[in-house]
């Protein structure tokens, strides 16, 4: 099964590549969003550079220094004050040394007003990297859709006849196999969802990019969304399987019953943490073996780490079109189950 892009990387670039991760991650600044400021060639702080990177945050740190950051808008909303929108700009002196601004302050990536916890509305570094998504998501497609009706009939070249043998992939050996005869009514959907995740794990993999589909809100929601499809979907045969198990001895239904129940949530919870642990661990993973080189000060431990961090970064590639293809046939199975038709007792 091909459902990966084929790398033009060579092994030099790969490497390169891995270097180049290093020496950024390396820039982090140890005391950053902190309120005592440490001297600036201090050793950097591993576990604060990865928590850093897999976590959400109001800014996005690039490397260090004042030009090296992104600040992102905040938005929050108080009864007192109502909406409040400004830079998270102001939360940070000149030495970026976290500072209160108007009364708001930022603390563990939370904004209070005073004591008291705000709703926070503000655009983060894991939303601006679902724009980002989205967006090149409508470009890529928009754009194979256009090639498409432009050469209707014709082989399809470029950006179409990378993209099309995918989408035929997805519909033929996830989708159709699993749903059945409607499986069609769905298609949009699982399209979509399996190329979102794609590109949110491949695009989470670039240095100094966020850690979108590692985030568990946004696993979170995709698996809500397959909740709703699965369930509202669901036929009679569905439902009945669950709530009034057939052939079934009532001492055991009244057993089944609550396995059941149990189980219309697990489904999707399992979506929701299988896609979050491995994306998360593999980020975690490749930082770890970048930061030895740091830890040990040691430039045969940095060419030691890189080697490792090339084959690992490899497989995410692979791992990236894995949680993408696991989530959509998943999803498929699921809704499969709920829109089977009854074919007898035999079944």
């Amino acid at each position: 099964m091909k459902i990966l892009p084929k790398t033009s990387f060579s092994t030099s670039k790969l490497a390169l590549f891995a270097l180049i991760g290093g020496l950024f991650f390396s820039g982090f600044s140890p005391a950053f969003g902190h309120e005592a400021e440490e001297e600036t060639h201090a050793k950097p702080s591993v576990s604060e550079v990865i928590i850093e990177h897999v976590m959400d945050n109001h800014v996005w740190h690039f490397f260090d220094g004042h030009y090296g950051t992104l600040y992102l808008p905040v938005i929050v909303y108080t009864p007192e004050r109502g909406l409040d929108m400004f830079s998270s700009h102001h939360f940070y002196d000149e030495h970026h040394n976290r500072v209160t601004y108007n009364g708001y302050r930022l603390d563990h990536n939370q904004i209070y007003l005073g004591e008291k916890a705000v709703l926070d509305f503000s655009i983060t570094k894991n939303v601006m990297m679902l724009f980002i998504n989205a967006a090149i998501l409508l470009i890529v497609m928009i754009s194979v859709a256009k090639a498409y009706r432009r050469n209707s009939g014709k082989a399809p070249r470029g950006l179409q006849s990378f993209i099309e043998p995918i989408v035929l992939f997805v519909k033929d050996e996830i989708v159709k196999p699993n749903i059945g005869p409607k499986y069609q009514r769905y298609l949009p959907y699982l399209l979509t969802l399996f190329f979102f995740v794609l590109f949110g794990n491949l695009l989470g993999l670039l240095p100094g990019s966020g850690n979108l589909t590692g985030n568990i809100a946004v696993t979170m929601t995709l698996a809500v969304f397959t909740f709703i499809i699965t369930n509202v979907s669901g036929n009679g045969n569905y439902w009945k399987h669950i709530l009034w198990t057939p052939g079934v001895p009532l001492p055991l239904r009244i057993i089944i019953l609550p396995v059941e129940v149990i189980g219309i949530f697990t489904k999707p919870f399992s979506l929701m943490i299988r896609l979050f642990a491995a994306i998360t661990a593999g980020h975690i993973v490749l930082l770890s073996l970048l930061s030895l080189t740091f830890i040990f000060e040691s430039w045969i431990v940095g060419i030691g780490s890189s080697i490792f961090v090339l084959f690992i970064s490899l497989i995410e590639l692979l791992v990236a079109g894995i949680q993408a293809y696991v989530f959509t046939l998943f999803t498929s199975l699921y809704i499969g189950m709920a829109v089977e038709e009854h074919h007898g007792d035999g079944h």
